[in-house]
């Protein structure tokens, strides 16, 4: 503050002499304050998953023990509520551990400000989920385009134009061409992204499944929960291919997930509607084989049985 001489004369302080009124307007906006976590509302759509998980009730410790060390990072709305930019665990540790404010920086910035300033700290977790990064990237991308910075998402399947995924993959360790391939997960349905962060499906597997229409994304996701299973990256490059070709069809993705392999002993294959509606339907498609040799032999009984009553006759 400026201090005032005997005589009535103000002299500027240190912080007038070395630092510029931006400077200290700035300094003025990152003052911690409690705000209560009934004002607080999350980001919307926020890609990171704040799961009640171990690492979770070990920062709930933490908190009860010492407090929210870190400020999260908030910025007020026009209703006057607050936008939740970074913190989102740290929030939901405070419901649980049963404190009721959030230490917090206010900033002020625009929606896609915000956005790419909540893609970058969230970043900074040691674990993230390749739904989290497919999400993360298209909302900072889509971000950067609105701000009139370039990111055509459309020039090619490796994105060999997109000059703002340069930029994200050297900042978070990705490649331009994986930046577009965790984008394109988003296409997914939620059953075979969940299998991609469990890491039962691969990346590149999944990203071709992803140009498939949902309906036959659904059809793929079935035979994999069935047979415990996943396909490779040249089946599905050949799902794609049909596809284009107007001839993907399910009996198309089964005979593909389930092609005969090299050295594979002989076997009998039914596929069709007419075959399909005889089974059972939790039935494995690998156990079709045992159930109707199981059936051939019931059958044969039965034909044996009747045979030995007409001899009685």
């Amino acid at each position: 503050m400026p201090k005032e001489t005997s005589q009535g004369m103000r002299l500027p302080s240190l912080d007038d002499l070395f630092t510029s009124q931006k400077e200290r307007d700035e300094a003025d906006l990152k003052k911690i304050y409690e705000i209560p976590l009934t004002e607080i509302d999350p980001f919307p759509d926020h890609p990171f998953k704040v799961k009640d998980d171990e690492d979770m009730m070990n920062l709930v410790e933490s908190v009860r023990a010492n407090g929210v060390l870190t400020p999260a990072t908030v910025r007020k709305k026009e209703d006057g509520r607050y936008e939740l930019l970074s913190g989102h665990r740290r929030m939901r540790a405070c419901e649980l551990a049963g404190i009721d404010k959030l230490r917090c920086e206010i900033v002020e910035m625009s929606r896609d400000e915000a956005t790419v300033f909540m893609v970058e700290s969230n970043f900074q977790r040691t674990t993230i989920l390749p739904s989290e990064k497919a999400f993360a990237y298209k909302m900072r991308l889509e971000a950067m385009k609105r701000q009139g910075k370039r990111s055509d998402l459309t020039s090619s399947p490796l994105a060999t134009k997109l000059r703002t995924g340069d930029l994200v993959g050297e900042q978070f360790g990705d490649g331009k061409d994986n930046v577009h391939r965790y984008i394109r997960l988003t296409e997914l349905i939620p059953e075979l992204l969940e299998l991609v962060d469990e890491g039962s499906m691969a990346l590149r597997p999944a990203v071709e499944i992803s140009y498939i229409p949902k309906g036959l994304q659904q059809e793929i996701f079935e035979m994999m929960d069935m047979e415990q299973c996943a396909p490779s990256h040249a089946q599905t490059i050949r799902m794609r291919k049909m596809l284009s070709e107007g001839k993907l069809t399910p009996e198309a993705i089964e005979a593909i997930m389930f092609e005969e392999k090299p050295n594979q002993k002989e076997k009998i294959v039914l596929r069709g509607e007419r075959f399909r509606d005889l089974f059972p339907k939790n039935l494995p498609i690998s156990k079709r084989e045992d159930y109707v040799a199981a059936a051939m032999e019931h059958y044969g009984r039965y034909l044996e049985r009747m045979r030995e009553e007409d001899r009685e006759r």
